[in-house]
């Protein structure tokens, strides 16, 4: 189903002292974690980090020099690693991803998609046992979960 928007200017950008301070706790974090937060994994995060909503890993690489795009591998690998570090989440209907929206980092994310603006939020999902239960019954291992619902958010309804 779609729904045909009316325009609408609510904000979707990140304020750039929080954008600062996310990339900070992100360079914090791979380094308790015995990793490199490396040029281009950080230039990565920045530009998801920047983006209105989900933003596609080709984006990300037309984005990613001043000068011009950057080689889709470097992309590619970046985005991988800062999945695994749980600092962006790929969401898979729209093969975009999203910065992680919580300090924990190893949790199972659920998101609300607008339909209208296109922005994401990031959801607790409150209890994956009855999945994983159904799962185990079944002889099935789970590797991974994501919620995904999508519709209208309350700006674009017109309850900002």
């Amino acid at each position: 189903m779609s729904h045909a928007c009316a325009h609408h200017d609510h904000p979707h950008a990140l304020a750039a002292d929080t954008k600062a301070s996310r990339l900070a706790e992100a360079e914090a974090l791979c380094t308790d974690a015995g990793e490199r937060m490396t040029s281009s994994r950080l230039r990565t995060y920045e530009l998801i980090l920047e983006a209105s909503g989900p933003i596609k890993a080709y984006d990300v690489i037309d984005r990613f020099h001043p000068e011009g795009a950057a080689k889709p591998p470097t992309v590619y690998r970046a985005l991988s690693f800062l999945e695994q570090m749980g600092l962006i989440h790929r969401i898979e209907s729209l093969n975009a991803f999203v910065a992680c929206h919580t300090r924990d980092h190893a949790h199972t994310a659920g998101f609300l998609l607008c339909e209208c603006c296109g922005q994401s939020v990031e959801i607790a999902i409150p209890n994956t046992a009855d999945i994983e239960a159904s799962a185990a019954r079944s002889h099935f291992q789970i590797k991974h979960i994501t919620l995904e619902a999508r519709g209208l958010c309350g700006a674009c309804r017109g309850h900002a």
